[in-house]
């Protein structure tokens, strides 16, 4: 089984960490409002950086260090995810 570890920005700025083995419904659940405490009152504007892992201990484990990032540090993390992303993806297309 997979967990992941997400980070959405809210229309804020800020950002939110949360971990979940069913990614798609998690999301949902935050855009419906029915996510987290934080999430109904820092509406998610999109989905910025995802990290997979096989056990429930190495994700929630993950999302603990995330959590404690600054803020500069967390915008950091996603920049590189969105690099490394459209690296990947440009070498798949070759």
């Amino acid at each position: 089984m997979r967990y992941y570890v997400y980070v959405l920005l809210c229309q804020d700025g800020t950002f939110y960490t949360g971990y979940a083995k069913d990614l798609s419904a998690r999301l949902e659940m935050h855009v419906a409002g029915k996510g987290a405490r934080y999430t109904r009152i820092h509406k998610p504007k999109k989905l910025v950086h995802i990290e997979e892992f096989n056990t429930i201990k190495e994700a929630m484990r993950r999302e603990k260090e995330i959590k404690k990032l600054g803020h500069e540090e967390k915008k950091k993390l996603c920049r590189f995810a969105i690099m490394r992303h459209r690296t990947l993806r440009r070498r798949s297309i070759r």
